[in-house]
Order: C-alpha cells, then sequence, then structure tokens
C-alpha cells in the first residue's frame, strides 16, 4: 500500500522501513479481553494487599494451592494476519481482543503452587462447572496433594485458594471444604 501511495518500488520501502527507521511488521498480540482503568486499579490494589501480607509473613506462599480456569480457543490464522502493522522498536504492540468465535474450545482447570504445577483438569464438553462437578475436582485434588505434596499432607498446612465463581462458593463446596479443613 505504501509503495502505490508514494509511487516507489516496494523494495526500496522495505529498506526505508527495515534498515532506516528500524520498523517491523508484527501481528496485535490477541488477549481475551482488554480490562477497564477500574478493573486494572482493582488488581493492582489486590496484589498490593497481598504483597503487604507478604511482608509480614514471608513463608505464606510455600502452602498455598491456588486453582484457575482458562478457556483455550483455537488458533485463528487469519486474524492473527489482519492484525498485522508497522511498529517502531519504541512503540508498544497493540492489543486486539478476540472477537470472532472459534471452532474449538475447552476449558482447562489448573492447581499450582510455587513450587509448579499440582494437577490439571480438562473440563469434558457439554460439562458445566457446577457445584456437583466441583466437588470431584476437589476431591481428586485431595488426592493429587496426598501424592504430589506429601509434606502439606502429612500436616495438614496447606491453604486452597480459589476466586468466587458460583461453583467455588456453593454451601456444599464450602461445606466440603470445612470438613475436610
Amino acid at each position: 500500500m505504501i509503495s502505490e501511495a508514494v509511487n516507489a518500488d516496494k523494495e526500496t520501502v522495505r529498506k526505508i522501513l527495515h534498515e532506516e527507521l528500524h520498523m517491523k511488521k508484527v501481528c496485535a498480540k490477541l488477549v481475551p479481553k482488554n480490562l477497564t482503568p477500574d478493573q486494572k486499579l482493582l488488581r493492582q490494589q489486590v496484589c498490593s494487599d497481598f504483597l503487604e501480607r507478604l511482608k509480614e509473613d514471608p513463608g505464606l506462599t510455600k502452602n498455598i494451592i491456588t486453582c484457575d480456569e482458562t478457556w483455550i480457543f483455537q488458533y485463528d490464522v487469519e486474524t492473527k494476519r489482519q492484525s498485522m502493522h508497522w511498529k517502531t522498536p519504541e512503540s508498544p504492540r497493540i492489543k486486539k481482543a478476540r472477537m470472532s468465535k472459534s471452532k474449538f474450545k475447552a476449558m482447562l482447570i489448573v492447581f499450582f503452587d510455587i513450587n509448579g504445577i499440582v494437577m490439571t483438569e480438562w473440563v469434558p464438553e457439554g460439562q458445566t462447572i457446577n457445584q456437583t462437578y466441583y466437588l470431584s475436582v476437589l476431591a481428586t485434588l485431595r488426592e493429587r496433594v496426598r501424592k504430589k505434596r506429601p509434606e502439606f499432607w502429612k500436616n495438614n498446612s496447606w491453604i486452597l485458594h480459589q476466586d468466587n465463581a458460583p461453583a467455588n462458593n456453593a454451601l456444599s463446596v464450602k461445606q466440603y471444604l470445612a470438613g475436610k479443613r
């Protein structure tokens, strides 16, 4: 497009962009969604609060097993290619929220601690993450902790950190966790 607009040879335009202006063509970084300033501020505050707690008790993180779930989507070459743009070494990479539906979509639940992954759980296609399903995942997690982190299991010193998803906050899940301490 540039060579047509300035009526110059494509190779000349390429040399100017790459060698003189040190520009390169890159794709936008695909992110699940762009956060609002308020969402970014809230995340920053939560992290700051946690860092303060760590200053008070530096050993706090060694016993925490946390979990998160994420959707895994199929890589869409056409969408990625369409997002290409020219950038200089100093300019930031553009972020683009994924808009098109994926042909493949699967959910993965990962439990991890400071030493690495404790357990991964691929959610079966069509399975809703409800309290019944999450209770079965927690039972599997307990067994995995017993095998992979025996030092946590012996003295029952591990702490499960989870988000406030509806299945995680269900009464039956809270009762199960309280019963298992």
